[in-house]
């Protein structure tokens, strides 16, 4: 079955990394195709004014348009030239161009709700330590809002290939078991590790208890263990009506010392991992900004995260 994925680029090196995940992740994702997309910059709202009742205006924002149109089409062609000498089929590649409209961020959301594309790629933006926080606006802005389209976010030159499903239980665990076993539905060469942390007391709870002494913590770990269990039973039976062999999953289930957000940092180092799937929320519906999805965006460097809501 095809899948869709919008590829939103511009002129940056951000997108560069992201066109060239895109086509590498074509060996894990079988099957894909592409739209790149490029929203136009934002035209001056004096010009715009003037040019209702001035005709040298007028003529200066008709030139300012062919001008953003043609530099557009020019980004969207090297992209596509790109992917097409990489190996893409150009067949697979289309490409659109739109004059800003709500913003970038909706504009992106809204052809992608629109083209019912599966996913939407994009590179993340920021070079200097606050821009890094906060992902870029854009960016953090379709990973923060984007209700029903998977966002993946690729930072750097990604060149692993090696996959980690991150799972904590949640409803949003599930979806992105739902969404990950779609799009590799069918790759019969395909390893993934579905990677859960136990959780410790003060995941639960704001109390300070002291886990060695507290029966608390003994309870709250039966539970935890109860509780990935049965998750990872209904993930299987997603993985197998996906396509995917028993063998090919692998499940690693680690208690640290550390916060759940760190500690998926420090495995997706230590192994490896360039593409990291999880849930945008958290059991307990935590929202996104502050949770552990947060945590790994923000630490995750050189690697490509698939958020799912």
């Amino acid at each position: 079955m095809e899948k869709k994925v919008l590829l939103v680029v511009d002129g940056s090196i951000h997108s560069t990394h992201a066109v060239t995940y895109a086509v590498r992740i074509s060996s894990v994702v079988k099957d894909l195709s592409y739209t790149l997309f490029h929203v136009q910059p934002t035209l001056s709202q004096y010009l715009l004014d003037e040019a209702e009742c001035n005709l040298e205006s007028r003529a200066a924002l008709r030139k300012i348009i062919r001008k953003n149109a043609e530099h557009a089409r020019q980004i969207l062609e090297q992209h596509k030239n790109r992917m097409v000498l990489m190996g893409i089929d150009e067949e697979r590649i289309e490409t659109a161009t739109q004059k800003k409209v709500m913003g970038i961020a909706k504009d992106i959301l809204d052809r992608g709700q629109r083209g019912l594309y599966d996913a939407i790629l994009v590179g993340r933006r920021g070079l200097s330590r606050l821009q890094q926080t906060f992902m870029g606006s854009t960016t953090s802005q379709l990973v923060e809002h984007s209700r029903l389209i998977p966002v993946w976010v690729v930072d750097g030159d990604v060149e692993s290939m090696k996959v980690m499903l991150a799972v904590d239980g949640s409803e949003a665990s599930l979806r992105a078991v739902d969404h990950f076993g779609f799009m590799v539905g069918g790759n019969e060469e395909l390893r993934v590790t579905v990677f859960h942390v136990t959780p410790m007391l003060r995941n639960y709870c704001v109390i300070d208890f002291d886990e060695k002494d507290s029966d608390a913590g003994k309870v709250i770990a039966r539970g935890a263990r109860r509780c990935v269990d049965h998750f990872y039973a209904h993930a299987r039976k997603k993985f197998t009506e996906a396509g995917l062999r028993d063998d090919q999953v692998e499940l690693e289930v680690v208690k640290r010392s550390v916060d759940v957000g760190k500690a998926i940092v420090s495995q997706i180092r230590k192994q490896d991992y360039g593409t990291v799937v999880l849930g945008r929320r958290g059991t307990g519906e935590a929202f996104f900004m502050g949770s552990v999805s947060k945590y790994v965006l923000d630490k995750t460097y050189g690697r490509a995260l698939w958020v799912v809501s």
